[in-house]
């Protein structure tokens, strides 16, 4: 490959976010016995960095070396090179050094959210879940609109099955950004759980809103039918409502149905898809 080619392909990756972690350190490797000197400016730190943690992500030592050891050089005491130091330390299982290196930091940069997700990273790593969830909740007390944030916060309390706080987590995704189909899927799937007519009901909203906002939305079809079904065959709900839900369940199997029809061949037969759904069926509620 040329090294006009590599530097291409090098800078689209870092650009569009994609991390490719064996392309990389197959490409980037060979440049490294001149990189410095082959007149790219700035640019050659930045594939310094993108290169050290591709090593990192395949646990290429070596690369990692090579690099931090230039980096460390060409900028001594940089706080961007602190972070890769941590992150090394992390890779190698040294958490309890890395988190020094990133208090250090903090110290330092309170407002930087890198360090801070590392810690929560940490946490996780060790199993340390409730510290995790106290992190994340320090963290989006400066950072709410950090969609991936309440994300992890609320996948978390899943994990605790502290399932109200977790369907508060969704609720404030739901705020910010109202037309995500995906939001309103997890919500729903939160609410099913926990379970009883109102909860149910809410289920159901939200997996119609999903299925409106994205009609290709499976999951939520196969959520819409359960929760349908549930509701219409509960004692504790009117008559009307009981007509209702029947009719969104019927509904909801049809389009089920529909979608396993147009892929043909590479999907179950529709008489099979059929049956599994009758199999699904909700006793009480």
């Amino acid at each position: 490959m040329k090294e006009s080619e590599a530097r291409e392909i090098l800078r689209e990756y870092r650009e569009s976010g994609i991390r490719r972690s064996d392309e990389v350190v197959e490409i980037g490797e060979p440049l490294l016995s001149s990189l410095e000197s082959r007149g790219w400016g700035n640019e050659v730190w930045l594939i310094y960095e993108q290169l050290y943690i591709a090593a990192l992500d395949c646990n290429r030592m070596d690369v990692v070396g090579e690099c931090i050891g230039v980096l460390s050089r060409r900028f001594p005491g940089s706080t961007r090179v602190k972070k890769l130091d941590g992150q090394y330390l992390e890779a190698t299982g040294d958490y309890e050094a890395a988190m020094d290196v990133y208090d250090e930091i903090l110290e330092a940069e309170p407002a930087d959210t890198f360090c801070r997700k590392r810690i929560v990273a940490i946490h996780l790593a060790n199993n340390r879940i409730g510290d995790a969830i106290r992190e994340l909740n320090e963290y989006l007390k400066q950072f709410q609109s950090d969609h991936e944030a309440w994300m992890e916060l609320s996948a978390l309390y899943i994990r605790e099955y502290e399932y109200g706080k977790a369907a508060f987590c969704m609720e404030e995704l739901i705020l910010s950004n109202p037309h995500h189909h995906l939001y309103h899927q997890r919500y729903a799937e939160i609410k099913y759980t926990q379970g009883g007519i109102e909860n149910t009901e809410v289920a159901r909203k939200h997996f119609a809103n999903a299925v409106k906002l994205n009609a290709g939305n499976m999951r939520a079809l196969y959520g819409l039918y359960l929760a349908s079904t549930g509701l219409a065959g509960s004692s504790k709900v009117s008559a009307k409502s009981k007509k209702d839900n029947s009719k969104y369940a019927t509904w909801a199997a049809k389009k089920i149905a529909e979608m396993y029809a147009e892929v043909g061949s590479r999907a179950q037969p529709v008489e099979s898809v059929t049956a599994m759904l009758e199999s699904l069926q909700v006793n009480s509620l």
